[in-house]
């Protein structure tokens, strides 16, 4: 009687924990959704860099570190997405540089952003992480050798790179990270819905359910 109401005793536990796990991430969708249509700034900045028709009804934003590996494993992934639904999404990206030094790759896509080659610089920097990223040997100036793949005029990088302004981007995006609850990267929104279990599949579902919730057609 004593091991039966000891596993009785368990089960209750273990369901509490479950539906109070699921009724916070219930919460947290609630609130997220309400926040961003109520103070969609906190996910989406003027100077917030987007690809994707502004007639979207989808808006994807990714809080990204350049120096992730994870937010490059996951870029061609959300173009599969867009490519799949042309006129649908829009893409927002957005900064939470929190390994050491991205700041560094942050400053480099904005001075990229002046020469119009903000995409492009993105995905030579993915491309070439392994090559200046290593978590146990980070080499930053590994990376000067690549951009000129990028077709950008390097010299001018460098002095764009010092911009003050930038530092304010950085700023303000790390602040909306922690408003949102963004601790790790990539951190995902589909419609101000955060993504609460993290994969490939989760993502496409989540996205899925936008699209059809706001495209039934």
């Amino acid at each position: 009687m004593k091991y039966v109401m000891i596993g009785v005793s368990c089960l209750v536990l273990v369901l509490i924990f479950v539906f109070g796990s699921s009724y916070y991430k219930g919460q947290q969708t609630e609130k997220f959704g309400f926040m961003a249509k109520e103070n969609a700034s906190t996910f989406v900045r003027e100077h917030s860099q987007t690809l994707g028709s502004d007639d979207a009804k989808v808006y994807i934003v990714e809080f990204m570190d350049p120096a992730c590996e994870t937010c490059a494993a996951f870029s061609p992934f959300v173009k599969q997405m867009m490519d799949a639904n042309p006129g649908k999404i829009k893409f927002v990206l957005r900064y939470a540089p929190f390994h050491d030094d991205a700041d560094y790759f942050v400053k480099m896509l904005e001075a990229a952003k002046k020469q119009g080659k903000y995409w492009e610089t993105l995905d030579i920097m993915f491309k070439s992480q392994p090559y200046w990223a290593s978590h146990s040997n980070p080499q930053p100036q590994q990376i000067w050798q690549f951009l000129p793949n990028a077709g950008l005029d390097v010299e001018q990088l460098k002095k764009d790179m010092t911009d003050p302004a930038i530092v304010k981007i950085i700023e303000q995006d790390i602040a909306d990270a922690k408003t949102l609850n963004v601790h790790k990267t990539p951190g995902f929104f589909v419609n101000g819905k955060p993504l609460q279990t993290f994969g490939y599949q989760q993502l496409q579902q989540l996205i899925e359910s936008e699209i059809k919730a706001n495209y039934p057609n």
